[in-house]
């Protein structure tokens, strides 16, 4: 929580205001941000100085995970999070790739589990991961990218949390999540949360212990309609203690994730918060 607070305040006094052509707003922006999640010892980082909605993150994370790449199917897990880019975006409104109603194309999850070959076939990077890290291996290469430039013309939205690296040491897990850019006041929140259980999760279904989530961001940013929410009401705030996550121990295996997980296996303890804050979303 400390160190949220302290990249927004940091944006707040270092940042640059940037025109943004997609949203045709300002941002404030600073370059490169490092923050450490304690997984180990299940420091939940989740926002206290507002109610955050964290089933809605830990839900869009099981969508990813099992390849979805419809709205539809993330509303069935519990979060409407792609409904405004999938149907309202108008740029991918009028892309010949779209196929109708909520559909995304080929993002996020569609690349980590069908990563389409020259040749016709796919790769299927998180199952590779899966196999490897359950077996104690670690290539230096346990790598789960969204980032496939040459089909961002088919999907609504260019991953902004796209690669994800795992490193095993003995019997300990660590994760390195990378982000070209964040929406602080409303996507980290997510962002974060989805990197702390990613990890906590993949520890879990190949039998290791997690250790630290590292999460690397390119381009912080407040858009210019949610400063004055954040300087004046947020940052005012106190924050209160790290909640702790909790998952089914039964999930032990990817095939767990793909077929019967839902929001009910995950459980969060010790949450105080403050009032919500609605910040503006800009699709």
């Amino acid at each position: 929580m400390k160190q949220y607070l302290e990249l927004c305040q940091r944006i707040i006094d270092e940042g640059h205001w940037i025109e943004n052509r997609r949203t045709g707003k300002r941002c404030l922006t600073v370059i490169n941000a490092d923050l450490v999640y304690n997984v180990a010892d299940n420091e939940f980082p989740l926002v206290t100085t507002r109610k955050s909605y964290w089933k809605s993150a830990i839900a869009e994370l099981i969508g990813y995970l099992r390849g979805y790449s419809n709205a539809a199917d993330f509303r069935k897990l519990g979060t409407k999070t792609w409904d405004a880019n999938a149907n309202e975006n108008t740029a991918w409104l009028n892309n010949p790739y779209r196929k109708g109603e909520d559909d995304m194309g080929r993002v996020y999850g569609v690349q980590g589990r069908s990563w389409q070959k020259p040749d016709g076939g796919t790769v299927d990077q998180l199952r590779k991961i899966a196999d490897d890290l359950s077996n104690g291996i670690d290539d230096r290469g346990e790598i789960l990218t969204f980032y496939n430039p040459g089909e961002f013309h088919m999907g609504c939205l260019r991953p902004c949390m796209h690669t994800h690296t795992f490193s095993l040491l003995g019997d300990t897990l660590y994760l390195t999540s990378y982000q070209r850019s964040c929406d602080v006041p409303l996507g980290q929140n997510f962002n974060q949360l989805q990197v702390f259980t990613l990890l906590k999760l993949m520890a879990q279904i190949t039998g290791n212990r997690p250790g630290q989530a590292y999460h690397k961001i390119v381009n912080a940013h407040i858009y210019e309609d949610q400063l004055e929410l954040m300087r004046d009401v947020q940052l005012k705030r106190e924050p209160y203690p790290s909640p702790r996550l909790h998952i089914n121990p039964d999930i032990r295996s990817l095939e767990d994730i793909e077929t019967w997980v839902t929001l009910d296996d995950f459980e969060v303890t010790g949450y105080q918060h403050h009032e919500p804050i609605a910040y503006p979303f800009s699709v």
